[in-house]
């Protein structure tokens, strides 16, 4: 979503809401000058993305030993 930063001064509660399920642009005389965006996103995002890659067989500390002996 991209916003004016006059619009994200007028609804700042709204945007902060919005922040935590999206990322949102804030705009200056047509040029992108900001990102709102909420601190745990990345860490959902990657989190999201490594479900599944240990098998259900495996425990935490099998994975973590192989880990550290593959290095």
């Amino acid at each position: 979503m991209s916003i004016t930063a006059t619009e994200l001064k007028e609804n700042l509660s709204k945007y902060l809401m919005l922040a935590a399920t999206e990322d949102i642009y804030i705009t200056r005389n047509g040029k992108v000058v900001a990102r709102l965006t909420s601190p745990y996103q990345d860490r959902v995002s990657i989190a999201k993305s490594l479900a599944g890659i240990i098998p259900a067989d495996i425990t935490a500390e099998e994975a973590r030993e192989e880990r550290l002996a593959s290095k």
